[in-house]
C-alpha cells in the first residue's frame, strides 16, 4: 500500500519540483496556536509537515527547538495532545503527510503498541526518532513499518559508505540528510557540499533525499531545493513563532498570519528553485 508520504514525493517528482518540508513543535506555545499554524501550513506551501513531539531533554536540537519544547510543556503539551493535533488537522486535510519527529522516551512511556495504534488512528504518516539507531530497529522501526507507518532515518556528513547501508536498510518515505554536523539551527549548509552528499546517498537508495538543518532564508531554501528532493526548515519557523510570544508568555494578536506569511516566502524559494532547474 502506498502511503501519503510516498504519494506526495511521487507527485512532486512528476511536477519537477522539490518538497518544502516544515517543522513546528506540537503545543508551541499552546495547543490552539499550533493547530492554527498547522491548519495553515499546506496553503502556505508546505508539502510535508514534521510535528515535533515535545520532550524535556531534546539533546540533538539547538536552543530554538529546545525552547519551543519547554514552552509547549509549560502549557500542557503531551503525546496525547500531540496526536489530538494531528486528528484535528485531519478533519480538514486528508492529503498532506504528517511526520512525528522527536525522541523515543515519550513513545516508550505511552507503550509502542498503544502509540502506533493511536498514531495511525489520528492520521500520522511517518516517524523520525533521532535517538534510535538501526541496531535497535526491533524496538520501534520494524513494528512501525509493519503497522503501515514510514520510518525516516537521518544520514549525516559523518555517515560514510560503510555505515550508510545499515542506516538505509529499513528506511522508508524519504531519507533525511542532516547537512551539517552538530545541533539544529547551528550553522548554514553549503549547497555544493549538499549536492555531492545527496548524489552519494542516491547511489545507495532510490528514496527521495530531503535536506535540513541550518536553512533559514528563502534563498538558502532555494539553493538546497536545487540539490535535493526536499528542503526542511525547522529552527527558522520555530524562531518566527517565538518572536510572537509576549513577555507574559501569551501569543500576540495576528501571530498565526505572520508566521504563515514567513512560511509562504520560504515555500516560494523552494518551489521556484526547482521549477527554474526543471526548465
Amino acid at each position: 500500500m502506498t502511503t501519503r508520504l510516498e504519494k506526495r514525493f511521487a507527485t512532486l517528482k512528476q511536477e519537477g519540483r522539490a518538497a518544502f518540508v516544515t517543522f513546528i513543535t506540537a503545543g508551541d506555545p499552546d495547543f490552539d496556536t499550533t493547530l492554527g499554524i498547522l491548519n495553515g501550513l499546506p496553503k502556505a506551501g508546505a508539502d510535508v509537515i514534521e510535528l515535533g513531539m515535545p520532550f524535556t531533554d531534546p539533546m540533538a536540537d539547538g536552543p530554538s527547538i529546545q525552547a519551543s519544547s519547554q514552552r509547549a510543556l509549560r502549557n500542557g503539551a503531551s503525546m496525547k495532545r500531540t496526536l489530538e493535533l494531528v486528528r484535528r488537522f485531519r478533519e480538514n486535510d486528508p492529503e498532506t503527510p504528517i511526520v512525528l519527529m522527536g525522541y523515543y522516551n515519550p513513545i516508550y512511556h505511552m507503550g509502542v503498541e498503544t502509540f502506533l495504534g493511536r498514531a495511525i488512528e489520528a492520521g500520522v504518516d511517518g516517524l523520525i526518532v533521532v535517538d534510535l539507531p538501526p541496531e535497535e530497529d526491533d524496538e520501534l522501526c520494524l513494528p512501525a513499518l509493519k503497522a503501515g507507518l514510514n520510518f525516516i532515518r537521518l544520514a549525516t556528513p559523518t555517515t560514510d559508505d560503510k555505515r550508510l547501508p545499515a542506516v538505509l536498510a529499513n528506511t522508508s518515505g524519504f531519507v533525511y540528510y542532516v547537512s551539517i554536523t552538530g545541533i539544529t539551527g547551528a550553522a548554514s549548509p553549503q549547497a555544493q557540499d549538499v549536492a555531492s552528499s545527496v548524489k552519494r546517498i542516491k547511489g545507495h537508495t532510490s528514496l527521495p533525499v530531503a535536506v535540513g538543518f541550518g536553512i533559514r532564508t528563502p534563498e538558502q531554501a532555494a539553493e538546497i531545493a536545487r540539490a535535493a528532493d526536499g528542503a526542511v526548515v525547522g529552527s527558522a519557523i520555530v524562531d518566527a513563532i517565538a518572536r510572537e510570544v509576549g513577555e507574559d508568555g501569551k501569543i500576540k494578536v495576528g501571530a498565526i498570519a505572520r508566521v504563515l506569511e514567513f512560511v509562504s516566502k520560504l515555500a516560494d524559494g523552494v518551489h521556484a528553485a526547482r521549477a527554474a532547474a526543471a526548465e
